[in-house]
């Protein structure tokens, strides 16, 4: 066994073994798959098969390496601009869960005679939070209700303010403690911040400016600086983990909703962070764990109720300060209790220095057993009764006219001045067809244009032969779509691009041309396996276009879409875009519409009651001249209720929904199933900047 320890490449395949197989297994029996991950390490470790050894160089750097990225992506994954909506309150509720908790915390460690350092410490652990219950709220379509985004923005307060109480307790711990350490310490950590986030933001923001689309440069820079930043840490002793959470909020904006983020938080969250919580696990000694459960029950005990009580007294100040309902002040109760990821990785760094005894780290772990599951469980009870955001604010427009305006909607140009554009990427013979068909009638019924794009993949001499080859069945495929279109009364416009990227000139020439709509052919490789690397080029023109596109999958001429089905999870600018493109097609054939809305099976009545209210308002507040039908069904399995329903119809428009993958098109997992499972036509569309 000593040989798996000692051998970096096999300690390697076996910790990717682990990550790949364990956290799936414990999902399927509802528990989170890091706890499946700190089982792992537990049963690999000295008190199991002893396969692995937390002492090993591998391990530590593997470890290392993962908790600095734990924390960069926490603080990347904050959203500053809702923080920025709901500042004040956010602050409010921040400091209350970061105060009581740590009041509490810290006369925890006094009444078990841990001493002020260690105290102070434990009271830190517990003031910050892990949004584990995010997922919860946004599938219940509350994600935007003032309750969850205050939530939300405190994260970002008690985060930062435990990790700063971390840093002055370590670097007090490992020196003579004076008041003139201690104020140089805290100048240190003061100069040390600004530098953080205001100087790696502005480098990031230069440097993303001015490397354009090199994704791959992008991505070594932001590592880069998140190791720069943790290799400073040590240098001010200061935790690692301090600076990289900073930088996660310094290049926040910069990197926004991009193909970089998706790629960073990738690496990350599938190799490097799994990697830490095996060797959490490795640390842990289950033999003591189980002694300190027995003769250590008490400080286990106390512990756990001390921050689930004292999480409930932020909740209920905050409520009295602002007035809140009991089931928003549960709800931010519930979402504020879980704590894992600053948690454990200060608790380690306190464990590590020598400030923690092993007894109070054990009672940490059984702190994020018991958090980690109560928390998402209690969320899920309450944030289902929390009243939907309402679509519509004074004026009776949807979120603000602003909301449309940014988000460059399909015919908000002035059409004399840019008429209604359809850009469509010719490149398969077999769906050309369909594509200029759909693209014609759309620009007909709008008075527009067509304009097909053929895109010759570039070489270094323009006289290649390849490159003639690939111009010569450009044009050929431009002549057919000019045909096509003169069928439906519409003359498509030619356009031949030659470029070194397909995804790039397909975004670019529609910046160009002012392009409405991209309306592009569905790859017969994006099912299975390959959907998740799907996205090479859909997805990259998603991610670049300055306007909207809908990917095509037809069964049926277009102008047999009669019935057309538009599933809608909340009622916000963005989900109901679809929607315009329905009135679209509606518009071309007279079709029918259908909006499905599938709510949990708990779904109170009145609940779902007001849901279609407001979808019907925003739907009227559009002001399409649409005849829709709105049905909603109780389900547990979302995909399932969209493929039944779906059998009934000619159409389903989806709205392409971000998730972080490792460069396929970013939909949600319920959108794979039902792209893999219908039958019926689809289109898959999604806006810019989102």
């Amino acid at each position: 066994m000593n040989f798996i320890a000692e051998t970096p490449l096999v300690a390697f395949t076996l910790l990717l073994l682990v990550i790949l197989i364990i956290p799936p297994i414990f999902e399927r029996l509802r528990l989170p798959g890091l706890v499946g991950l700190l089982v792992a390490g537990i049963c690999l470790g000295s008190d199991g098969l002893g396969v692995l050894s937390h002492e090993s160089e591998t391990m530590q750097l593997l470890s290392d390496i993962g908790k600095i990225y734990l924390m960069f992506v926490a603080g990347l994954e904050i959203d500053l601009a809702e923080f920025r909506k709901t500042r004040d309150r956010s602050l409010s509720f921040g400091i209350f869960t970061f105060i009581i908790p740590m009041i509490v915390g810290t006369g925890v460690g006094f009444l078990f005679d841990m001493g002020p350092n260690a105290s102070i410490l434990l009271g830190s652990l517990m003031a910050s939070h892990t949004l584990l219950g995010y997922p919860i709220v946004n599938r219940l379509g509350v994600a935007r209700t003032e309750a969850v985004t205050i939530t939300i923005g405190a994260t970002i307060f008690t985060d930062i303010a435990a990790l700063l109480v971390l840093a002055i307790c370590i670097s007090i711990h490992a020196g003579d403690f004076t008041p003139l350490s201690l104020i140089t310490q805290l100048g240190s950590l003061a100069l040390y911040c600004f530098v953080i986030l205001v100087g790696f933001g502005w480098a990031g923001k230069e440097y993303f400016r001015r490397t354009g689309d090199e994704e791959g440069n992008q991505f070594l820079f932001i590592l880069l600086v998140v190791f720069i930043a943790a290799v400073g840490a040590q240098l001010i002793n200061v935790d690692k983990i301090v600076g990289a959470f900073l930088v996660g909020l310094a290049v926040n904006d910069v990197l926004g909703h991009s193909p970089v983020e998706e790629k960073v938080v990738f690496v990350g969250s599938t190799l490097f962070i799994p990697f830490f919580f095996v060797d959490m696990g490795l640390l842990i000694d289950f033999s003591g764990l189980m002694a300190s459960l027995s003769t250590e029950l008490r400080l286990t005990l106390v512990v756990v109720g001390g921050l689930i009580g004292s999480k409930l007294l932020a909740a209920l100040a905050t409520q009295w300060r602002y007035h809140y309902s009991w089931v928003e002040t549960a709800t931010m109760w519930s979402l504020s209790i879980p704590q894992v990821a600053a948690t454990l990785a200060a608790a380690l760094a306190g464990v590590q220095a020598g400030l923690l005894s092993p007894s109070l780290f054990n009672a940490v772990i059984v702190l994020m057993f018991v958090t980690s599951i109560l928390g998402p469980v209690l969320t899920a009870k309450f944030a289902r009764n929390l009243p939907l955001p309402s679509p519509l604010d004074q004026d009776g427009d949807i979120w603000g006219a602003e909301d449309w305006a940014d988000m460059g909607g399909l015919a908000l140009q002035d059409p004399q001045t840019y008429p209604f554009t359809v850009l469509i990427p010719v490149h398969n013979p077999n769906t050309q067809r369909y594509l200029i068909e759909m693209g014609s009638l759309l620009a007909r019924h709008e008075a527009g244009r067509v304009i097909a794009l053929a895109i010759a993949r570039s070489h270094v001499h323009m006289d290649e032969p390849q490159l003639g080859l690939a111009l010569i069945q450009s044009h050929r495929l431009l002549q057919q779509s000019i045909t096509i279109s003169q069928e439906f009364q519409m003359e498509a416009v030619p356009l031949v691009r030659i470029d070194d990227d397909i995804a790039h000139g397909i975004s670019r020439a529609a910046r160009e041309q002012n392009a409405s709509l991209v309306v592009m052919g569905w790859s017969p490789s994006a099912s299975g396996i390959q959907a998740r690397l799907f996205g090479n080029i859909i997805d990259s023109v998603f991610w670049a276009s300055h306007c909207p596109v809908a990917v095509v999958r037809l069964v049926d001429q277009p102008i047999n879409l009669r019935r057309i089905l538009v599933p809608i999870k909340v009622v916000t600018p963005q989900a109901l875009q679809p929607i315009r493109l329905a009135h679209f097609l509606a518009g071309m054939n007279q079709a029918s519409v259908t909006l499905l809305h599938v709510c949990d099976r708990k779904t109170p009545t009145e609940a779902i009651n007001t849901f279609e209210d407001q979808l019907q308002q925003a739907v009227e507040a559009l002001k399409l001249n649409l005849e829709t039908s709105i049905q909603s069904l109780r389900s547990s399995d979302v995909a399932e209720s969209i493929v039944t329903t779906a059998e009934h119809y000619d159409l389903v428009i989806l709205r392409s929904m971000r998730r972080r993958t490792a460069g396929g098109l970013a939909v949600s997992d319920v959108t794979t199933q039902v792209i893999d499972e219908l039958h019926c036509s689809l289109i898959l569309y999604g806006e810019p900047h989102t």
